[in-house]
């Protein structure tokens, strides 16, 4: 992971991203020195003022990250296509599983598949965006911890940051609004979007069921708004 984060560091927007200042690697320790960025984890509650810049930083990132061309970096939808927690959940559904995912399974694995391929695209993409991964500071939005940064559509990290967005207390449609001021979301379709919700939130369905981590119930309840959101909005 972190071998991973030096390589794609020196390609990264130093204006939105710290910089790599050194790596070692010494009896089997990896250490990374980045430049010191002052400042307190993103706020993504209604009415925060650090919204406006998260949007910033995430356009920037959609702006400057388009056609990335770097090291070897892994494809998102190869990692969503290894997971597919709908899939693994018809396959071997869990006795606690709820009602409403037990009775459309099929049909959210027929859209799982179809958000996995329309996460594929030639951006990085930091893939793992929430509030702990954002730093604000001297009028800016910092964005840190790169490890998990894949290949994908542009409007993976906007899309993924909605399902944040509810958890902190937004409902679906203004966090989608929220969103829809980011660079690149007007290039994902209705069907990509919906498609790609009901994807994320099986990957949180299965690791909750899982590996039931505290924050995972939360995330669910999140991600299943949304997915409810656009299935109810007919993929509009």
């Amino acid at each position: 992971m972190h071998r991973h984060e030096a390589d794609i560091a020196p390609y990264l927007p130093p204006v939105v991203t710290p910089r790599l200042l050194w790596r070692v690697e010494v009896r089997g320790w990896l250490m990374l020195g980045f430049h010191h960025i002052t400042g307190r984890h993103a706020d993504l509650s209604p009415g925060s003022e650090d919204l406006p810049l998260v949007v910033e930083a995430v356009s920037t990132l959609a702006r400057e990250l388009a056609d990335f061309a770097a090291p070897a970096v892994p494809a998102l939808s190869e990692k969503m296509a290894w997971l597919a927690g709908w899939r693994r959940l018809r396959h071997q559904p869990p006795a606690g599983l709820d009602q409403w995912s037990r009775d459309r399974l099929d049909l959210l694995v027929e859209l799982e598949a179809e958000g996995i391929e329309s996460a594929a695209g030639n951006s990085l993409i930091h893939s793992d965006l929430h509030q702990l991964n954002i730093l604000v500071g001297g009028g800016r939005a910092w964005v840190i911890d790169w490890a998990w940064s894949r290949t994908g559509a542009g409007w993976i990290d906007a899309a993924q940051l909605v399902v944040r967005l509810i958890d902190q207390g937004h409902d679906p449609e203004t966090a989608e609004h929220w969103a829809a001021t980011t660079f690149a979301w007007p290039t994902a379709s209705a069907e990509a979007l919906t498609a790609f919700s009901v994807a994320l939130l099986g990957m949180w369905t299965y690791l909750h069921h899982t590996d039931p981590l505290p924050m995972r119930a939360a995330l669910v309840t999140a991600a299943r708004r949304w997915a409810e959101h656009r299935l109810l909005m007919g993929r509009a």
